[in-house]
């Protein structure tokens, strides 16, 4: 049987920011779904600070895909190299490289490099892969270059909280609210609609339409992967309100002898341009990043409060 043919290609940007901001950015892989736009999760499987292991979650061509990947991070060159472990069809194998080459103080070029290879080399598989490298690249290379071109004031427009709550109930039934989020505007006053489809286990690709305080309307659309067994949610917005430029978060059970703890945790970067012409002349990011909190967190409370009803209404099995 003839070898399977390596398919190349290389994106590159030139980027108004220093080296060293660039390859932080590329380097630390628990950041990229905040980062990246076609990133959902990502899971440090193993790392030792040079090499690490991770299983991603990504969207390709409109569909969520999952891969493990082994990553080399080269600091002082500015490098890193991966290859995927177990790839996702129609992939057989891809691997490549990130490499930030330094154009001054405050000037770099970052290339993105990949390889792969298709079961059978079919024409449209190599298509779909080549048109899905090619968009995700392209997303990925511009996020870089404006995240780090607008860093010094990227951590004003960084929020990260979480709220907890106790729950003297059985976790599967507070876990079963959470995960069945069709049944949400039935139940929760917040929520007007929600779709959601599941083609891959676990995978969930939901689209929501949300009431804020205020009585303006929302419309999200999110990935999330429902890791059952660990009773746990990690989502990902990938279309965003006004004042979200990108949002993720968690849904994290812990239960215990008598019940069960529930954390609600998000990460947010907030959108500048949005501030006034949503919260009017004059307003900050720092009146953006309350005005955020209190809206999430209202939310999240009352999605938890929905929980802790159901849960603590539950039969006790022993």
């Amino acid at each position: 049987m003839p070898a399977e043919r390596v398919h190349r290609t290389r994106h590159e940007t030139e980027i108004a920011a220093p080296a060293a901001i660039v390859y932080g950015l590329i380097a630390d892989a628990s950041r990229w779904p905040l980062v990246f736009p076609p990133n959902v999760h990502v899971e440090r499987l193993a790392s030792n600070g040079a090499h690490e292991r991770l299983r991603m979650w990504a969207t390709a061509n409109g569909t969520v895909k999952s891969w493990r990947s082994r990553r080399r991070l080269d600091p002082a060159g500015r490098r890193v190299d991966f290859r995927q472990e177990v790839s996702a069809a129609p992939l057989t194998g891809m691997g490549g490289s990130w490499i930030v080459e330094e154009r001054g103080a405050h000037a770099c070029r970052l290339v993105l490099l990949h390889d792969f290879t298709v079961g059978g080399d079919r024409a449209e598989d190599v298509a779909w892969v080549e048109r899905a490298t090619d968009t995700n690249s392209r997303a990925e290379l511009s996020r870089v270059g404006e995240l780090a071109r607008r860093w010094p004031g990227l951590a004003a427009r960084t929020l990260s909280f979480e709220d907890s709550v106790r729950i003297a109930g059985p976790a599967a039934a507070v876990y079963a609210v959470l995960r069945d989020a069709a049944a949400w505007p039935r139940l929760l006053a917040h929520v007007d609609r929600v779709e959601v489809s599941e083609d891959s286990p676990g995978v969930q690709v939901m689209s929501m339409d949300t009431r804020t305080a205020a009585g303006t309307v929302h419309t999200t659309e999110s990935v999330r992967v429902c890791f059952d067994d660990a009773l746990r949610i990690v989502h990902k917005q990938t279309t965003t309100p006004a004042l979200t430029d990108a949002r993720t978060g968690a849904w994290i059970l812990v239960p215990d002898a008598t019940g069960v703890t529930v954390t609600a945790r998000h990460e947010v970067i907030l959108r500048e341009e949005d501030v006034e012409p949503v919260l009017g002349p004059g307003a900050t990011v720092a009146d953006a990043r309350r005005h955020v909190r209190e809206e999430l967190g209202r939310a999240t409370t009352a999605t938890l409060t929905l929980a802790r009803r159901h849960a603590e209404r539950a039969p006790v099995r022993r």
